[in-house]
């Protein structure tokens, strides 16, 4: 009886991690059938990045934060600047349609992040190959420690692509204390690339997703149709919900070792991050920074939470403006 029962209880997992991917797959098809990329492709080494470009002016440069992709600034915020500014923004790798960095292991039991440093070092060569010179580079959140990356491969690398400037939105900088949330641990660990993602990315329900972006956006609400524009179901394809767990869980080394650097860098920064960010949280980040690099100016958005280029997009469009004269661009 006993080897039945495990007989059984085996075809009933495998069953179910069938029925898993099947769903999985399908649920990829219609993200990306809703969703198609809105822009064009540039090769870089070992694949490709997505970018989208507009206007005309100085080069502006725009990277999207974690479990999004650059419909996040298409929604609204890269129509505030195309009147001045040329806007390149750009899907971070493994996220949207950019690949993953090339040599970073990708199988479903790794456990290897793409770093900010590798990030920048990827999308710096699109830039290049783009005609990009002298960017401003404003990061959301994470995308925020790829600016900060962006910036400090120019500390020893003359480049036509090297940072005028850089905006910090809601950004990460510096390392945080304690462990991330047990979300980040386990997804990210080898038993979440074989069990937890692939089951997440086929039954999560709508709802969740919805209540997930919601709390991004508290104490604000996320503005009308945010929800359906940005496609979330880009991010819970199997591969795109593992490259983004991975960045994250692997993250605060690689923190420690850029902000060892940030004293060196002399370059206009804003920052502009609310109070009431619990996902950045601004005195660990922008209050830190700010100790270290003289250069650094932060604005300060009372009771804002994490997402200030939606909720308070006047002010993070006059902190770009500021460093563009700061820069000399404008």
């Amino acid at each position: 009886m006993v080897p039945k029962a495990f007989t059984f209880s085996a075809l009933a997992i495998g069953l179910g991690a069938v029925l898993a991917s099947l769903s999985a797959s399908h649920r990829a098809q219609q993200a990306e059938a809703a969703h198609p990329p809105e822009g064009a492709f540039v090769a870089v080494t070992g694949g490709r990045v997505h970018y989208v470009q507009q206007g005309t002016g100085p080069h502006l440069i725009l990277l999207h934060g974690a479990g999004g992709n650059l419909r996040d600034f298409t929604f609204d915020l890269m129509g505030r600047l195309t009147d001045r500014y040329t806007v390149t923004a750009f899907d971070r790798p493994g996220l949207g349609y950019t690949d993953r960095v090339p040599g970073v292991a990708t199988g479903v039991a790794a456990t290897a992040g793409d770093s900010p440093q590798q990030q920048a070092a990827m999308l710096r060569e699109a830039a290049l190959a783009l005609g990009i010179e002298n960017p401003i580079v404003a990061g959301h959140s994470f995308g925020g420690i790829v600016s900060y990356a962006w910036a400090v491969a120019g500390l020893n690398n003359p480049s036509p692509v090297n940072a005028a400037a850089v905006v910090s939105i809601a950004g990460v900088t510096m390392p945080w204390p304690g462990d991330l949330d047990p979300y980040y641990r386990i997804n990210g660990s080898t038993f979440g690339g074989l069990v937890t993602v692939p089951l997440i990315a086929a039954l999560v329900p709508g709802s969740i997703v919805r209540d997930r972006i919601e709390s991004t956006f508290a104490p604000q609400a996320a503005p009308f149709g945010y929800a359906d524009y940005i496609g979330a179901g880009l991010t819970l394809r199997n591969a795109s919900f593992r490259a983004n767990i991975r960045q994250v869980n692997t993250l605060r080394p690689e923190v420690v070792k850029l902000s060892a650097r940030y004293p060196e860098l002399t370059l206009p920064i804003e920052i502009v991050h609310g109070t009431a960010d619990t996902t950045v949280p601004i005195h660990i980040h922008a209050d830190e920074v700010i100790k270290i690099v003289s250069s650094a100016h932060v604005t300060r958005l009372d009771g804002i939470g994490h997402m200030p280029h939606h909720t308070n997009p006047t002010d993070v469009t006059a902190a770009i403006d500021r460093a563009a004269a700061r820069a000399r661009l404008r």
